[in-house]
């Protein structure tokens, strides 16, 4: 949400999202820029207020940039998002800002995470450096609107379903999270094909996505969370197995479908997945 918009702030915390990100970029005015940076710690405080992160989005000149980190980081704000990104020189650079930044306020090293932004041709072609570039990233993502006007196209499910799948090989191979959705998060009055967006960017790997309006939220906690059935179904696959390794078989049947070590992988991970959604929902 733009972080100079009150409407917006003040409901915030009750539109049940995991995380709020607070945007300096774009979507506020040069006019507005510095009232939002200097209130930035208030309203972080304001939209976190029932438990959620909040991630700032900085802006993308190097002027701009500095005052944003100068304003931004503290132990309110959990990551930032880095917009149009240039590749991992870049990253480190920002790196280099924050963790200034974080010795000035005797904060813990690393405390301030990363997401990283590829929204031109030129970031795409160097994707996966910039992903493995520090270890204050924590997740990457392909700004769909920037990334489709920088390479000409209208921004839709077929035109960017290659640059996300790429974003998502990027991500594991530095071992961090890949996020977005496989179209656009412009048409938010469109719920369906959100949730359509949203279950093909989970079936592709992608494990989690922003939005811009609060309607877009139980669309995205619903389809990245595990279904009760999926649950129920990685939970038998991975008892069968363990009763089978322990008699010494390395490949079973469950529900009429071979299982061996990537698939009870698979379904760990899903249980692992499924456990760290309810600690979050219950607080506990």
């Amino acid at each position: 949400m733009p972080a100079n918009v009150e409407r917006f702030i003040a409901k915030a915390h009750t539109r049940g999202a995991d995380g709020y990100i607070l945007d300096l970029e774009d979507s506020v005015p040069p006019q507005e820029k510095a009232s939002a940076r200097d209130n930035i710690q208030e309203t972080a405080k304001r939209v976190s207020q029932n438990g959620a992160d909040v991630l700032v989005r900085i802006n993308r000149p190097l002027e701009l940039a500095v005052a944003d980190i100068q304003a931004t980081v503290s132990y309110n704000v959990h990551a930032l998002l880095l917009p149009k990104l240039m590749g991992p020189e870049h990253v480190r650079l920002l790196a280099e800002l924050v963790d200034k930044r974080e010795a000035e306020l005797d904060m813990e090293q690393g405390w301030t995470r990363f997401v990283a932004m590829v929204e031109t041709a030129e970031a795409f072609l160097v994707m996966d450096r910039i992903a493995a570039a520090h270890p204050r990233i924590a997740a990457i993502e392909i700004g769909g609107e920037d990334f489709a006007m920088s390479l000409g196209m209208r921004p839709g499910p077929e035109t960017l379903r290659h640059s996300k799948e790429h974003s998502i090989i990027a991500a594991r191979a530095a071992g961090v999270m890949p996020m977005g959705l496989m179209g656009t998060v412009a048409d938010y009055q469109d719920l369906e094909a959100a949730r359509a967006s949203a279950r093909s960017a989970r079936e592709s790997g992608i494990e989690g996505a922003s939005c811009i309006h609060p309607s877009i939220v139980p669309v995205l906690n619903e389809e990245f969370s595990p279904a009760p059935e999926e649950v129920a179904s990685a939970k038998r696959v991975v008892e069968a197995y363990r009763k089978a390794e322990a008699a010494g078989r390395g490949s079973i049947q469950v529900d009429g479908k071979m299982v061996d070590v990537p698939v009870v992988e698979r379904a760990l991970h899903l249980l692992k997945r499924h456990e760290r959604i309810s600690t979050r929902q219950t607080g506990s």
